[in-house]
């Protein structure tokens, strides 16, 4: 498989740190979730990026399909758990597909959580509830 793109980030100070890309065109700050810190957290982190590869993935999957959806909107929670084990993570994308009939909407939603990278790297390794519109499919 061919390498189209690396990206590099560093991160010093892990939770209460600062992280940034080689480019600097991502510096942040960091803090815990939850705390009154002015830093974000890695869980936000992660949230922006899975949606905007998850609405990246949709707009080509529509457009494969002959559908003109213009930039799709995707919300994406990650939710952080503790049990005995320790921590891990949960996802929700919440696909906004205006207009689109229902059926449609939830066969795009799907064929697009089987095509983006996020969503294949997170397969398996931790729960993903696809919704349309606000409701769970």
């Amino acid at each position: 498989m061919a390498v189209i793109y690396t990206a590099h980030a560093t991160a010093i100070g892990g939770r209460d740190g600062h992280t940034e890309t080689d480019d600097k065109k991502v510096s942040f700050d960091l803090s815990g979730p939850g705390s009154n810190g002015a830093g974000t957290n890695p869980e936000q982190l992660f949230a922006a990026g899975y949606a905007a590869c998850f609405g990246g993935a949709a707009q080509f999957i529509a457009k494969q399909h002959g559908l003109d959806m213009g930039k799709i909107e995707v919300k994406s929670s990650i939710d952080l758990h503790k049990d005995d084990s320790g921590f891990s993570l949960s996802a929700t994308m919440d696909v906004q597909l205006p207009g689109l009939d229902r059926a449609k909407a939830v066969a795009l939603v799907e064929e697009t959580h089987q095509f983006c990278p996020y969503s294949k790297a997170t397969r398996g390794n931790i729960a993903v509830t696809l919704k349309v519109n606000g409701e769970t499919i």
